[in-house]
């Protein structure tokens, strides 16, 4: 399981566990019921204001993560990108090169068969 789970599922186990205690040590208390209701209600608000401030504290969190994350993805991306465009022009100014290279030997060598042909078919006139 990751962190992230794991400090959820342990936040909301202590949360339910808070508010049971608080519910079950109300309900205990020696005191008139509409003062206690009055209690388990400021009780139920208080752990509410805090799972909704723990809610925005944590969302913050993520959304900076998400946005760290993105960012560096973003310019693995542009680098890599870079890094192939980069090879792609390499590999073809090589292939071009030699295509280049070898079509003048091709061209000379056709030449110089051309040559010896004429030659031969002078000959057997």
């Amino acid at each position: 399981m990751s962190k992230k789970s794991n400090s959820g599922a342990v936040l909301a186990a202590l949360l339910a566990g808070a508010a049971t205690g608080v519910i079950l040590g109300l309900l205990y208390a020696p005191e008139e019921g509409k003062e206690t209701r009055k209690k388990i209600k400021d009780k139920a608000n208080d752990l509410k204001d805090k799972a909704v401030d723990e809610y925005g504290r944590t969302s913050e969190i993520v959304k900076d993560k998400y946005s760290e994350v993105s960012h560096n993805v973003k310019d693995k991306y542009n680098s890599l990108s870079s890094t192939v465009k980069e090879t792609a022009s390499n590999v073809a100014s090589t292939v071009k090169d030699s295509y280049d290279k070898y079509k003048d030997q091709i061209v000379s060598k056709t030449s110089d068969v051309v040559k010896d042909v004429e030659t031969e078919l002078d000959g057997l006139k």
